[in-house]
């Protein structure tokens, strides 16, 4: 078997803070004397659960924890950099970072300055790393829909600046999701990806909610179509894209263990998956060992992960010429003698 680190990948699912070496943690909090749970050191990574609200909560608190440790700019920068040269030794060749200035604006100068921070380290790492990056502005789905519109054309604001999508994130059982329709329209007229979360802590009929009022291009999880044939036929017929995080799904409960991650339903009905990491500061797993959870828990031989990864292009908004690149270096990581 041919080694999944080596193999050229999109990252379309990543959260900003959630991206966070779990070594750089540990040094910003001693810096700073922030205090850590036992979950974020001796007992990391954490065991962690959303079956109900009081697991989801340990699950923001350890987050935000984790955010407080970001306190200056070159924090920020080291953040980005750090995600993308993980990315790159994961084989990464494209990274659409997703972030909520609104939840960093009061440390850094509100959520214009922030943007602007984000997207000059973003730059940076790019050029530092070879690695394309992208960033997709996501509103918090516990705040009010007046705030998501603010983001939504905050975000329009930085179309062909380096934003490329606007997202929906945190919590889907919590809120309307509906309500948040005027919010993805603006980012719709402007020409924005969209990719709310759905179908990961809630099914099929969330899902549905993010087609008929997000309009979704992509669907942050989306895993849980495979409960409904009709809708997984629809979402295919669509070519809305699934952002994949099997890790996270099981760590988080939706799942029991890697081989009940129904990724074979999904692809075997055509759906274009893009596997992700979610948050490896949390689940403890980046890119790469997606690829290789999916392999060893269903048996994917290397063209299945070949494809995989080809999708992950496609559903991305890398460049041409960086996907014309990735295809071809896909292809040749196939011709490749595997070892013994």
């Amino acid at each position: 078997m041919r080694d999944p680190h080596s193999l050229p990948k999109a990252h379309l699912h990543l959260h900003f803070t959630g991206s966070m070496r779990h070594g750089t943690l540990l040094e910003l909090a001693a810096r700073d004397g922030i205090h850590l749970p036992d979950a974020l050191v001796t007992e990391w990574p954490p065991e962690l659960t959303a079956a109900d609200e009081k697991g989801w909560f340990r699950f923001q608190r350890l987050y935000d924890v984790a955010r407080s440790v970001l306190r200056t700019e070159d924090d920020v920068r080291r953040l980005v950099r750090e995600a993308a040269e993980d990315d790159v030794a994961d084989g990464g060749r494209w990274l659409e970072i997703q972030v909520d200035p609104s939840g960093y604006a009061a440390r850094f100068g509100g959520i214009t300055a922030f943007t602007d921070l984000v997207l000059d380290a973003v730059r940076d790492a790019s050029e530092r790393t070879g690695l394309g990056m992208a960033v997709v502005i996501a509103a918090n789905r516990t705040r009010h829909p007046l705030d998501a519109r603010t983001l939504a054309r905050l975000a329009s604001q930085y179309v062909d600046r380096g934003v490329v999508g606007f997202g929906l994130s945190n919590d889907e059982r919590r809120g309307s999701t509906a309500d948040f329709a005027p919010a993805f329209a603006i980012a719709e007229r402007a020409g924005l990806l969209l990719a709310p979360h759905g179908g990961e802590l809630r099914g099929p009929e969330h899902i549905r909610t993010c087609l008929d009022a997000l309009h979704a291009d992509r669907l942050g999880h989306g895993v849980r179509a495979a409960e409904d044939l009709d809708l997984l036929a629809r979402i295919v017929d669509a070519g809305v894209a699934l952002e994949v995080c099997p890790v996270s799904n099981v760590a988080l409960g939706v799942y029991s263990d890697p081989t009940s991650v129904p990724l074979p339903i999904l692809l075997a009905a055509g759906a274009t998956v893009a596997l992700g990491a979610d948050d490896p500061l949390l689940f403890g797993s980046r890119l790469a060992g997606q690829y290789a959870t999916m392999r060893a828990a269903h048996e994917l031989s290397d063209e299945q992960l070949a494809e995989l990864a080809r999708m992950s292009f496609r559903a991305s908004r890398a460049p041409d010429d960086v996907r014309k690149r990735a295809e071809a270096d896909i292809d040749a990581w196939l011709a490749e003698e595997t070892p013994g």
